[in-house]
C-alpha cells in the first residue's frame, strides 16, 4: 500500500506578508547604497565609495536571507520591483543623514516584524528575527558615529577618508550566527 502525502494549501501569514515587503525595502536599501556610493566614487572619494558599496552587498544580503527563510518554510518567495532611489545630492552631510535615516526606518521595520512574529505565535520567524535585531543595533550605531566624524571633519573630506581607512565601520566581518543567504553571500 502505497502512502501518498497531501498537498496542504498554506495561508500566508501577517508576518509571512511582512517579510515579503521586506524583501522589497532590502533590496531597495541595497540600491539606495549604490546611488550613494556611486555618488562618492564620482567625487573622488574611494574609502566612503567602498563604505557604501559593502553596505549596498549586505542589504542585498539581507534580502537573500529572507528569501531563504522563506523557502525553507514552504513560502513561496516573491522578487518585487523596488522603490525609486535618490540620486541627486549636494554635499556629504546629505548622503550620511540619508544613510542612517534609512537604517532607522530598517529598524523600525525589523521591529515590526519581530512584534508581529510574537503576536501571531510564531517562534520559528520570532527567533529568525533576533539576528536582524541585532543588526539594525550595529548598523544605527556605525551610520550615527560616521555621521558624526562628517560633522567632526568640519568639510575636509580626508579627514573621513582617514578614518573609514583607520577604523573597521560596520564590517565587523563573517557572523557565524547570521542566517543561511540564498545563493550565498556576496
Amino acid at each position: 500500500m502505497a502512502v501518498t502525502a497531501k498537498k496542504i494549501q498554506h495561508k500566508e501569514s501577517r508576518f509571512e506578508h511582512l517579510l515579503q515587503e521586506q524583501v522589497r525595502n532590502e533590496f531597495t536599501a541595497s540600491h539606495q547604497y549604490i546611488a550613494v556610493a556611486v555618488w562618492f566614487d564620482n567625487e573622488d572619494l574611494p574609502r566612503l565609495a567602498a563604505h557604501f558599496y559593502r553596505q549596498a552587498l549586505e542589504e542585498r544580503n539581507h534580502a537573500m536571507m529572507i528569501v531563504q527563510y522563506l523557502m525553507d518554510n514552504n513560502v513561496k518567495p516573491n522578487i518585487p520591483a523596488i522603490e525609486q532611489v535618490r540620486n541627486d545630492f549636494t554635499e556629504t552631510r546629505e548622503l550620511v543623514a540619508l544613510a542612517l535615516e534609512q537604517e532607522r526606518e530598517v529598524t523600525r521595520e525589523i521591529e515590526t516584524l519581530a512584534k508581529t512574529a510574537r503576536e501571531e505565535g510564531d517562534y520559528l520567524g520570532e527567533q529568525f528575527m533576533q539576528w536582524f535585531l541585532k543588526e539594525q543595533v550595529e548598523e544605527v550605531s556605525s551610520m550615527s558615529t560616521l555621521l558624526n566624524v562628517v560633522d567632526r571633519s568640519k568639510g575636509n573630506l580626508f579627514d573621513v577618508e582617514n578614518y573609514l581607512a583607520r577604523e573597521t565601520v560596520g564590517d565587523e566581518g563573517v557572523d557565524a550566527t547570521a542566517p543561511r543567504t540564498a545563493g550565498g553571500s556576496l
